[in-house]
């Protein structure tokens, strides 16, 4: 009958009796025995290592889920509703006996982000608190806690945003000045709030860099491209490797090709790099004292083109919003805001109204609006379709106006 191994010193006197009774030389017997001893404590060290605490996905996780943060932005909206029986009173008499009604409504949506500093500084997606009027920023940390933020700057090339906390204390973050080297096929772990589910985490790997896609007629350009999961609320969260440092944030996901091809596994973030150059950038505005002009001009939305020259504030229309405004999906820019005595106030533009056409060119969003107007020189004249193009293509109130940069 086979015996049992289940120490060193049981195999040491198994030697000894095996060679007493001439099957094998002890030399032999005891090599064997000791090899299976070690085998048996090998073993059991195996599973010890084993233990999930120790997992590198699990310690990373670990070291930044305290600085992720759940964003909630409100924004009121104003929408223009009419008495249906208004239109069958104007289809026979010629006119409308009342006029339109304004109601506002709150709109909601939620993202990620994550504290760069201890101050309580939070880069996320331009497009997660687009810069609007009434813009309310809500931030809840991995704690519980909610506090109330504001805005700092933007950038809507890079899709990047730079907001606050408003508290005195000190917060977890993210280390910049440490990043991945965004290696091909290196292990990378999505954190955020996936469909408003805090703290949830997508594990795959680093699958390309230097993409281009186009999402919703936007363009955005040199992301790294990764397997792991993407959802929506995930959008101004971070990416990570194993050992914590940041890949990039996540920005989009494609669920069709251009074609209209269903994808799978095809998620993009922007890197890492960006993010802190970004940053940089964004800082410098934070510590410039209240009420001082941006010097650095153009990419930021405090200081857009629209808004440096004419006074508009733009913000893309998304789907959401075109339906709630009862606008045309896919078409024009929202103006959320017009700053009294410029030049787009001067001509009677008004916020809620959208900007369809600069110069010659339709217009889908606020990056084909500033492309237009970089070149554009103090004392220069564009023209500008402005109005409110509704759902359904007989309901146009569009006007042409020509206005003057300052």
């Amino acid at each position: 009958m086979p015996q049992v191994v289940d120490s060193p010193k049981t195999a040491s006197l198994l030697a000894a009796d095996m060679t007493a009774r001439g099957d094998y030389p002890f030399s032999i017997a005891l090599g064997l025995l000791v090899a299976c001893a070690l085998t048996l404590v090998g073993s059991r060290v195996g599973f010890a290592q084993a233990d999930p605490a120790s997992e590198p996905a699990v310690l990373a996780v670990a070291k930044v889920l305290p600085a992720v943060v759940n964003i909630n932005t409100e924004r009121v909206v104003r929408r223009t509703v009419r008495d249906p029986f208004e239109d069958v009173y104007a289809q026979f008499f010629g006119y409308n006996r009342a006029r339109p009604r304004e109601i506002r409504q709150t709109l909601q949506s939620l993202g990620s982000g994550f504290i760069i500093d201890p101050a309580g500084y939070i880069v996320t997606n331009q497009h997660v608190v687009e810069r609007a009027a009434e813009l309310k920023i809500h931030v809840t940390t991995n704690d519980g806690k909610t506090y109330n933020a504001h805005y700092i700057a933007g950038d809507d090339k890079t899709d990047l945003a730079f907001i606050k906390i408003d508290a005195q204390t000190d917060f977890p973050f993210i280390n910049l000045d440490n990043i991945s080297p965004n290696l091909l096929g290196e292990t990378v772990i999505v954190v955020g709030n996936a469909v408003g589910y805090g703290s949830s985490i997508s594990r795959g790997v680093l699958s390309a860099v230097k993409r281009n896609i186009t999402v919703d007629d936007v363009e955005y350009k040199d992301l790294v491209q990764t397997d792991a999961a993407i959802n929506p609320g995930n959008s101004g969260g971070p990416v990570i490797d194993l050992s914590g440092r940041l890949v990039g944030i996540s920005s989009a996901k494609m669920a069709f090709t251009p074609q209209g091809v269903p994808t799978q596994g095809l998620g993009f973030a922007i890197p890492a790099e960006v993010v802190r150059d970004s940053v940089n950038r964004f800082k410098k505005i934070a510590q410039k004292p209240a009420g001082s002009k941006n010097e650095g001009g153009g990419a930021e939305t405090s200081a857009s083109n629209a808004e440096r020259l004419f006074g508009m504030q733009l913000q893309n229309l998304s789907r959401e919003l075109s339906d709630a405004l009862g606008y045309a999906r896919g078409r024009g820019v929202l103006i959320t805001a017009v700053e009294p005595g410029s030049p787009a106030d001067e001509a009677g533009v008004e916020r809620g109204m959208g900007v369809y056409r600069v110069g010659k060119s339709d217009v889908t969003s606020v990056p084909q609006v500033e492309a237009l107007l970089a070149s554009v020189q103090s004392g220069s004249k564009v023209n500008f379709t402005v109005g409110v193009l509704r759902a359904g293509s007989q309901n146009r109130e569009l006007g042409a106006i020509s206005l003057t940069a300052r």
